[in-house]
């Protein structure tokens, strides 16, 4: 009877883990539960909670929630390759305190935040491979401290902060392989004082002034680290070093250029709930990482000057990657898009900005100044810097000035309507005098000239009193015409002659009546027409 028994009592024991204790599509064994390539979109419900190994690989998982893996406090190995994760939350994993290997490779992370491996204490191996990482940020690994191994290849890092690595002290492999790294500082591997294998090959290194360290550590003490595979490190930029090795560039070309900023404008006034967008450009060589961040408030707050013209509002703003919300400045500062976006700005808007660009030539810094302007007018807007205002001399009046293109008399000063009513009399007054001198002498028109009676008192000498005597023995006390002599056929003879010259051919010269006749109209012409006399004093 005995022996009958005893088989019937261990045929619980025989039986194999499933039915009702064990997921749909899964496959329960004592301590380890297979559900991998089960087509699941989540992490499966009634999984034994004393389980202690569990494979979920190949499946459709996308999520991993706070509360998914709670029960399951006995796990030692969590085996998540291969899946569509895109997010797991923090505290994801505060219950799995046992857990020695997490595997979540081939997914699609894109993103670490400081608390997802919290509660993960005794974690020996981490494997992250074949994601979308982009960069790790300060603390990512914290709650740590006895991980041995972490995989980071075949991601798309292009970047690993000075505080990412942070609490792994007990960390021995490192794998960075295969990603986008331009550079590596000596800071990110300082708190790995136990590490024992780097890989770091098959990514693009930008050979310049902040891979110095790199290359003396590796001729010294991280030779010991690196495979002699590894050790080969080829430059993928600048150009003229792209066929070398890190190791076969001289220290001497490894050079930066530290960055130059613009910034436009420098200072900006903007109406309450408006957008506005400033631009900070940045050169440099490697390219500087520009952020911007809020330095100090504005000491006045709101601007209470006299606006300056309108400007045209700015066109509608659109949420930018990088671009700070509409709510205001973040509390971690933008990660280098180069453009301050604030959309619906408020009085706490008001203040001092700082861009600042960085690079390992060094750094640039430029402020910028936000102020809020609570009038219906528009914002004003300068080069490097607008203005500085000024108190007015007592002499210059403190009227404001009126808007630019507006013609409106009472928007002026007294002064300058004062001046501007003397300027338009005067250009009146001088236009009606002018009107009267033009009217008056179209009316009385200049007499003609009168005769005028030269008194000849003999100053020039006795030249045209002789002449006047020649003229009256000529015409008046001449001979008749035909009377002999030598003097009258002498002229005759040189009128004849000066008529060939100058008369016409064929015609009879003329006589010497003719010619005194002559001589007597050109006396006549020259001192009676024009009213000329002279009146001869002996």
């Amino acid at each position: 009877m005995m022996l009958v028994a005893t088989p019937l009592l261990l045929l619980p024991l025989l039986r194999p883990v499933g039915g009702a204790y064990c997921p749909g599509g899964c496959r329960c064994y004592s301590l380890t539960v297979e559900c991998g390539s089960a087509g699941l979109g989540g992490l499966p419900r009634g999984v034994p909670t004393h389980t202690q190994t569990l494979f979920l690989q190949d499946n459709l998982i996308g999520q991993i929630r706070t509360g998914d893996l709670l029960l399951l406090t006995h796990l030692n190995y969590l085996y998540l390759q291969n899946n569509s994760l895109s997010s797991v939350e923090p505290g994801s994993f505060q219950s799995q305190r046992r857990l020695l290997e997490l595997a979540l490779n081939a997914n699609r992370l894109r993103a670490l935040g400081a608390d997802v491996f919290r509660g993960l204490e005794q974690l020996r191996v981490l494997y992250l491979a074949a994601n979308r990482l982009a960069r790790l940020q300060d603390h990512a690994f914290r709650g740590l401290p006895r991980l041995q191994e972490l995989h980071l290849q075949h991601n798309a890092l292009e970047a690993v902060s000075e505080r990412a690595l942070l609490g792994l002290g007990s960390l021995a492999l490192l794998d960075l392989s295969a990603n986008g790294l331009h550079t590596l500082g000596a800071a990110a591997l300082r708190p790995l004082l136990a590490l024992q294998v780097l890989r770091i090959t098959d990514n693009p290194w930008r050979c310049d002034c902040a891979l110095h360290w790199l290359r003396a550590w590796m001729d010294g003490a991280g030779r010991r680290l690196l495979s002699p595979a590894g050790r080969r490190l080829p430059c993928a930029e600048p150009p003229r070093l792209s066929r070398l090795g890190l190791l076969e560039v001289p220290p001497s070309s490894l050079v930066c250029i530290p960055p130059l900023l613009r910034l436009e404008p420098r200072r900006l006034a903007v109406r309450l709930g408006d957008g506005l967008r400033v631009s900070c450009h940045a050169s440099g060589y490697p390219r500087p990482q520009v952020t911007w961040r809020k330095a100090s408030p504005s000491p006045r707050g709101l601007v209470q000057e006299a606006p300056p013209p309108p400007a045209p509002p700015p066109p509608p703003l659109e949420e930018e990657e990088g671009a700070w919300p509409a709510g205001g400045a973040p509390e971690d500062a933008d990660t280098g898009s180069g453009m301050l976006f604030l959309s619906n700005v408020t009085a706490a808007h008001a203040g001092f900005y700082e861009c600042e660009a960085r690079n390992a030539g060094g750094a640039a810094r430029l402020a910028f100044h936000l102020a809020i302007n609570s009038s219906s007018s528009s914002a004003w807007a300068g080069g490097p810097a607008p203005p500085r205002r000024r108190r007015p001399a007592p002499d210059v009046s403190r009227e404001p000035l009126h808007a630019a293109g507006s013609m409106a008399f009472g928007a002026l000063g007294a002064a300058a309507q004062a001046a501007v009513a003397a300027g338009i009399a005067l250009l009146a007054l001088t236009a009606l005098l002018l009107l009267a001198m033009i009217c008056r002498r179209r009316r009385d028109p200049a007499p003609k000239e009168e005769a005028v009676l030269y008194v000849d008192d003999y100053s020039d000498g006795p030249a045209p009193f002789g002449r006047l005597e020649e003229f009256h023995e000529m015409l008046v006390l001449a001979p008749p015409a035909g009377g002999g002599g030598e003097e009258e056929e002498e002229e005759e003879e040189e009128e004849e002659e000066e008529g060939r010259v100058t008369g016409e051919g064929g015609e009879a010269p003329p006589t010497a009546a003719a010619a005194a006749a002559e001589a007597e109209a050109v006396l006549r012409g020259h001192f009676l027409d024009s009213q000329i006399a002279y009146e001869i004093h002996c």
